[in-house]
């Protein structure tokens, strides 16, 4: 089972630099991602998918015509860990 992050601050600062934000009153991460059409947020969700999959760690999202919102927890830990830190970069990356 992963383990929750104990380098919480320097493991965060990079993510909340490009607009990430803890969730209050969760022990979460959250972030809106825009784009400039539907397809082209639909197929960024595609790309993370095939990430997440390869994780074998899935995020919470909500897709509304060009926006993704977003937020990264790991349930099996009840907070944030490692692969929320590792799947937010790899969001922020494709």
């Amino acid at each position: 089972m992963p383990e929750k992050l104990t380098n919480r601050e320097t493991a965060l600062a990079p993510l909340i630099e490009k607009g990430w934000a803890e969730v209050d009153g969760r022990d979460a991460i959250t972030k809106t991602f825009e784009f400039s059409n539907f397809v082209q947020a639909f197929g960024w969700m595609t790309r993370v998918a095939l990430w997440a999959e390869k994780l074998n760690h899935h995020p919470e999202w909500t897709n509304v015509y060009k926006s993704v919102e977003v937020t990264l927890s790991t349930h099996d830990a009840d907070g944030l860990t490692e692969l929320d830190i590792r799947l937010a970069e790899k969001m922020e990356s494709l």
